[in-house]
């Protein structure tokens, strides 16, 4: 019942405010369609980084770290790798979070 009575509305407007509905609708598509692609390159550089962040972190540990480790110590290695990483992942986060904090707060 609701679409009939809205279809009857519809068909009776003049063309022209068809035409701008249709027109408004289409702009925010874009606009949507716009920040989804956004947010997806935003995210797939994200990925980028994070991975060339972990080669690098990788790195230093294998030539600095583990020669100081006995051999075969995989676990403590793992344990090591994983502690710096989410070290360095909470100390960023909370960096950023207090610089939007400010950032918000001066608008």
């Amino acid at each position: 019942m609701r679409f009939e009575i809205t279809f009857s509305i519809i068909s009776i407007m003049p063309q022209e405010v068809q035409s701008e509905k249709n027109k408004e609708r289409q702009k925010r598509l874009h606009i949507e369609v716009m920040r989804q692609m956004l947010t997806l390159a935003t995210s797939g550089f994200g990925l980028v980084a994070a991975l060339a962040w972990n080669n690098l972190i990788q790195e230093f540990v294998n030539g600095y770290i583990k020669k100081w480790l006995p051999e075969g110590s995989g676990i403590l290695y793992l344990l090591l790798y994983a502690v710096v990483i989410t070290s360095l992942a909470v100390t960023i986060t909370l960096q950023i979070s207090k610089l939007l904090q400010k950032l918000q707060t001066e608008k």
